[in-house]
């Protein structure tokens, strides 16, 4: 959900909404309304501050729990708790904070070449638009879209990490295996003030209920219309 201090604004979507068929939305809007119901305290699970440790965390969580992330991050960000100290930080020393993340030469590399550029760019500020999000390195649609979501309360687009994906197709959502063609099918389901939430509600009902090995279909809140339910 949306931190308490950022009202909710909306940048114009990367590429033009496609039409939906009536009954698919009505759907969307079904699934997200029981969602709500059922998940009403559905937020980020990446514990962070400010834009920057949510950019920073969001880089980490690829390939990687957000617990094992949250995990990390406080002994990061104390040692490097500004843009302009982790980009000045000793590489070896980033890499040894965030090892455990996994690919951690990668991601060291990535956010401090984040960082780096917050810096020297953007005076030290993580920006929010997508265009400029995703000139950090290490910022691909899908943090850029938690950054501006979750931090900025802008609604550009939905994130669609593998919890989204495995859940939407397994409701009838979207046909699409590719997350950036998931994305555009999700938004032309769903309307704009839902884009935000709708994947927190997701990814908790994945982690909760609909996993990917053994979903818990009965007593599911769509045990009665899932056209993927077992048992």
């Amino acid at each position: 959900m949306t931190p308490a201090h950022q009202k909710r604004t909306s940048q114009q979507p990367t590429s033009q909404k496609p039409e939906a068929e009536p009954a698919k939305r009505n759907w969307a809007r079904t699934v997200v309304r029981r969602l709500r119901k059922a998940y009403p305290d559905a937020e980020c699970a990446l514990l962070h501050k400010s834009a920057y440790e949510l950019t920073v965390a969001t880089i980490l969580s690829a390939q990687c729990t957000d617990e094992m992330v949250n995990k990390v991050t406080p002994a990061l960000f104390r040692r490097y708790p500004t843009p302009q100290k982790l980009a000045r930080g000793r590489r070896s020393t980033v890499e040894r904070l965030v090892h455990s993340t996994g690919f951690y030469r990668n991601k060291a590399k990535n956010i401090q070449g984040m960082a780096q550029r917050v810096v020297e760019e953007f005076g030290g500020q993580v920006p929010n638009t997508m265009d400029e999000l995703l000139t950090l390195p290490g910022v691909a649609r899908k943090t850029a879209n938690v950054v501006l979501g979750v931090w900025f309360g802008i609604a550009v687009g939905v994130v669609v990490d593998t919890h989204v994906g495995r859940i939407t197709g397994r409701l009838g959502l979207v046909g699409a295996t590719d997350p950036k063609k998931i994305e555009r099918e999700l938004v032309a389901l769903l309307p704009q003030k839902d884009w935000i939430d709708v994947s927190h509600l997701l990814i908790w009902h994945g982690r909760k209920v609909c996993n990917a090995r053994k979903p818990l279909c009965a007593g599911c809140v769509f045990e009665d219309q899932c056209p993927a339910r077992t048992g």
